[in-house]
């Protein structure tokens, strides 16, 4: 029985081995023969570094960069793997407590406390991570502006820019030899000054010291000039001749040759005024931003494609839009109901005291504030935090009635539509940020009013004013276009030419279309900036019944687009980017040090 069960164990303990050998080849030929699985890019064998939340899809550096411009992704939420679990970096050393880590956030002092932190147990504290979050969803537009907007025009800039580069260099070596022949005349100018006050002046001695006074001086300013000029009129430093024009402009008025012409004569005179108009012929002119114009980074799709809709509760039809960011948007009917809500329909916000029967009675300013026409015609705004009203601009005169309002971005004026009731005409009103009024728009050149009754107004690329009016018969209308200082420019009254025409909503995209809704024809028809007729971007159909109010989303370059039959809202893409990295704008190696430090972003 020992000697089996010793065979047994002995058998056994073979097995084992064996088996262990088997194990340690097997682990040895997949170490050999296949490499360790990790997550590769989604669009690319390339090694990822990015999610997207909302395909989801894994994205190498490149293709996320790719991902955030691309007009049909370009709202998605990427985040990096590392904020995907909810990874902080590093734990920061209390600078008060070094054997401590910060892991609160006092709100009131807006700065991280550790738990031994006796300042701020006081005060409302929050989680690290808690506030992490609250920060970066704070700064969600600035960090979509960087991914969306300025990774992409980079490249372009760049190009642009090397090119001026090297035409300030041609353009500038023409008047390098120009400004060192007047830096010459300039100081043989100080240097007979010098010579005529030492040789040619016969004085008292008490003037004599006054002169050997203004000599200590004048020889100061003269060694700061000829400093100026060594370090800046060579060859070498083409840009600086600009700092030695603008230090000899600072300069020389701080000289002052006091002369008793009682007591002195000089054998030729010196006129400053001459002195300063000869530097003068050089204009130095304050440098501006480049800006890419958005023809040539934008182009028009085949046809308008349906993104998404939503329905929006508690309005009975969408009779106005204003967008606030990519998900979103103010609603109106005709009811005193103006709702804010986002791209599933859920309802954020109500405004309970506007006017009823008026169409584009709201619109957004920079500070995604909601400015509106209240019940009483005052027209408010609605703080961003959606807790306090105020009234912008009051009502003051009965006759006149605001009608339709839109904030502009490039000037940051308030347009106004009125009404006037008892003549059937209207007028545009100019209000600067202050709530001044700083013009007004109702006549044309001969005199002839502009308006019968402003529906919808906005404005384009180029300043012009664009206004949905409907006739006094309220049956037609016409698209009024005027100049930003009030000169009627064109009237559109549809398509065909004098056919009828019923402007509903109305707004310009970043190409300087013009987008009007025509109630007749349940049409959305695009213009472009002279008034000539393109095409019907949308017509009736299964997702958009009758549509009857627009707003253009600068960030996303989408149309959102209301019924007015019903609570329906349908966002579309008809533009699409351009190809702004070819060949010649790629980034060269050298430029690699530049992108990655926005590829974090």
């Amino acid at each position: 029985m020992g000697t089996a069960s010793s065979q047994y164990i002995t058998a056994s303990s073979q097995y084992i081995t064996a088996s262990s050998q088997y194990i340690t080849a097997s682990s040895q030929y997949i170490t050999a023969s296949s490499p360790c699985q990790v997550h590769l890019c989604s669009k690319c064998p390339g090694d990822t570094a990015y999610y997207c939340v909302s395909c989801p899809c894994d994205l190498c550096p490149q293709c996320k960069e790719n991902h955030v411009k691309d007009l049909q992704t370009i709202d998605h939420d990427v985040v990096s793997h590392r904020d995907k679990i909810n990874y902080i970096p590093t734990q920061e050393i209390c600078v008060r407590h070094p054997s401590h880590v910060y892991t609160k956030y006092c709100e009131p002092c807006q700065v991280p406390a550790c738990n031994n932190c006796q300042t701020h147990r006081k005060h409302t504290q929050i989680y690290v991570k808690t506030a992490y979050k609250t920060k970066r969803q704070q700064h969600r537009g600035t960090i979509h502006t960087i991914r969306s907007e300025a990774l992409f025009y980079r490249p372009v800039l760049l190009t642009g820019i090397k090119a001026d580069v090297k035409t300030c260099h041609t353009e500038f070596s023409l008047y390098q030899s120009e400004m060192l022949t007047k830096a010459q005349t300039l100081k043989d100018l100080i240097d007979y000054v010098v010579y005529d006050l030492l040789n040619n002046v016969l004085c008292y001695f008490d003037f004599k010291h006054r002169c050997k006074k203004q000599k200590i001086e004048m020889i100061r300013h003269i060694v700061r000039l000829r400093r100026y000029e060594h370090r800046y009129v060579q060859p070498a430093f083409t840009f600086s001749a600009l700092q030695f024009l603008s230090f000899t402009k600072t300069a020389l008025p701080q000289i002052h040759l006091t002369l008793h012409t009682s007591q002195l004569s000089m054998t030729e005179s010196l006129n400053k005024e001459d002195v300063m108009e000869s530097l003068s012929a050089i204009q130095i002119t304050e440098r501006g931003n480049r800006r890419v114009g958005n023809q040539c980074l934008l182009k028009l799709t085949s046809g308008a494609e349906l993104h998404q809709s939503l329905t929006v509760p508690g309005v009975g039809g969408c009779r106005h839009i204003s967008c606030v960011t990519s998900d979103r948007v103010w609603v109106s009917d005709h009811r005193n109901n103006i709702k804010l809500t986002d791209t599933t329909g859920v309802p954020l916000h109500r405004v309970e005291d506007s006017c009823s029967y008026e169409d584009g009675l709201h619109t957004v300013n920079s500070e995604s504030e909601l400015i509106y026409i209240d019940r009483k015609y005052n027209i408010n705004k609605l703080s961003k935090d959606m807790k306090t009203t105020t009234t912008f601009i009051e009502r003051t005169d009965s006759t006149w009635y605001p009608r339709c309002l839109y904030w502009s971005p490039s000037t940051g004026d308030l347009l106004v539509g009125m009404y006037y009731y008892i003549t059937k005409t209207g007028k545009v009103t100019r209000y600067n940020q202050s709530g001044q009024l700083t013009q007004t728009i109702q006549y044309n050149n001969t005199g002839q009013g502009l308006y019968s009754g402003p529906y919808y107004i906005t404005e384009n690329n180029n300043g012009d004013v664009v206004v949905s009016d409907l006739y006094k018969d309220d049956v037609s209308g016409a698209v009024v276009v005027t100049e930003r200082g009030g000169r009627h420019r064109f009237s559109y009254t549809g398509h065909p030419s004098g056919s009828r025409l019923y402007p509903c909503g109305i707004c310009t995209d970043a190409l300087s279309h013009i987008l009007v809704c025509d109630d007749i024809t349940n049409t959305v028809q695009m213009l472009n900036k002279d008034g000539q007729f393109l095409s019907h971007l949308l017509t009736k159909s299964q997702e958009m019944d009758s549509p009857h109010s627009l707003s253009y989303d600068v960030n996303t370059h989408r149309l959102w687009v209301g019924s007015w039959v019903h609570n329906k809202v349908c966002v579309y893409r008809y533009i699409t980017r351009q190809d702004a990295l070819t060949d010649e704008h790629r980034p060269r190696p050298d430029e690699d040090a530049m992108s990655s430090s926005t590829q974090a972003v």
